[in-house]
């Protein structure tokens, strides 16, 4: 797998039947080694050591109903009182970030009302703060490290 805009950090493989798995410490599970799973790894490893959220506040990877069809986040972070903080979406690292991609989370977003969202394909991270009051959202430079709220 090619090198991630992140920092870098330990993983844990396993081969099998000439697929590579990489563990995933939310999952408590392997997981089919994909170019977007790799990203996902990453950022679930960014959240934990860079911003230092716990990891009984994280989720990864669950369905979700959206306008009555069934989707999938990447990636949540939640506060103390289950409401969700952060939401993340990743994207493979060929796959271009574009408009159609945060048309994606804003969409994920109507039903889950994140505070924060993340866009990467593990080259280029987009962060962004929602107003809701004015049903936009800005664009950070950063994700809030962890506080216990």
């Amino acid at each position: 797998m090619r090198q991630l805009n992140f920092s870098k950090y330990q993983f844990r493989f396993k081969n099998s039947e000439n697929k590579v798995a990489i563990f995933d410490a939310i999952r408590k599970k392997f997981i089919a080694l994909t170019p977007e799973e790799w990203v996902r790894q990453h950022v679930v490893q960014f959240l934990l050591e860079e911003k230092k959220y716990p990891k009984s506040l994280i989720n990864v990877e669950k369905v979700l109903k959206v306008n009555g069809l069934r989707k999938r986040y990447d990636v949540v972070v939640y506060n103390s009182d289950g409401s969700i903080f952060i939401l993340v979406e990743c994207k493979a690292p060929e796959i271009k970030i574009a408009q159609a991609t945060f048309d994606q989370i804003a969409t994920y977003n109507m039903t889950l009302n994140a505070q924060f969202l993340m866009v990467t394909n593990g080259l280029n991270h987009y962060f962004c703060q929602m107003d809701f009051e004015n049903e936009k959202y800005q664009f950070l430079s950063e994700l809030p490290i962890y506080q216990i709220r």
